[in-house]
């Protein structure tokens, strides 16, 4: 990509445009069609002023209800589109994870995402916010935001998802999902999220272990499509049985996206 995917921000992390990757036979993902990031709770008046441009219709909103109740989002003035969401929790971070007294900061946040991307491809909320989230973006025209909380795990996951289906090479799908370390928003997700957690935890995270919670590895991805693949045989086979894609969804989604 030619441009700086990320949109300059004070309050929202992560938010930048997954378009624009290269796409079998020659194409390319359109760009100011597709968005992504944190949830908007911090959101400024100048954020919301610099997204209102990008005329974002559809917001997928992969938080659960105790989240969306706790960080209700801000919305550019005006907003008239449709927010999609899931009335129940979609949260793949076992509870048993949140405090193991034996176990050090730093193995703690690696294991804690690796537990989050161990049950998100069998969460049966994910599965049909995945589907859902697929299935809108086919049949809505204007542009859309896809977001979480924090914008990387399950939002990371989604992009991963539609990338793939769209032609993307794999090694720029694991491209787009590891961009999330560059943001350069990543205090912003620091100020809102390590406070409650390092409360929870009884210490102080260090540098590293903060990154491994907040950021992303290849090695979480790996283990969500490791899962899929058992589970079903290849992602394309995950994607097919678990969340619905069909050659219908397929070629709407490339057809709507793929320039």
């Amino acid at each position: 990509m030619i441009r700086d995917p990320f949109l300059q921000t004070q309050g929202i992390h992560n938010f930048r445009d997954y378009g624009g990757w290269a796409t079998r036979g020659g194409g390319a993902v359109r760009t100011g069609l597709l968005f992504r990031s944190g949830h908007h709770v911090g959101a400024t008046d100048a954020d919301l002023a610099a997204i209102a441009p990008l005329g974002i219709h559809t917001v997928i909103d992969l938080r659960g209800e105790s989240e969306r109740s706790a960080n209700p989002c801000r919305r550019v003035e005006g907003f008239d589109g449709k927010v999609l969401f899931y009335e129940g929790e979609t949260t793949s971070s076992p509870p048993h994870m949140d405090i193991d007294p034996d176990m050090s900061a730093g193995d703690f946040a690696r294991q804690r995402m690796l537990a989050v991307y161990t049950r998100m491809p069998e969460n049966p909320a994910m599965i049909d916010m995945f589907g859902r989230y697929l299935n809108i973006l086919a049949n809505r025209d204007g542009a859309s935001l896809v977001h979480c909380y924090a914008g990387k795990d399950r939002t990371g996951v989604a992009a991963t998802m539609l990338l793939h289906i769209l032609g993307v090479s794999e090694e720029n799908q694991r491209r787009e999902f590891l961009r999330t370390n560059d943001s350069p928003t990543f205090e912003v997700l620091a100020r809102q999220s390590l406070p409650g957690i390092e409360a929870r935890l009884g210490r102080k995270l260090d540098d590293s272990a903060a990154k491994d919670l907040l950021g992303v590895r290849e090695e979480y991805l790996d283990r969500f499509l490791e899962i899929t693949s058992d589970r079903h045989g290849s992602f394309d086979g995950y994607l097919e049985q678990a969340i619905g894609v069909d050659e219908a969804l397929r070629e709407a989604l490339i057809t709507r996206f793929v320039a």
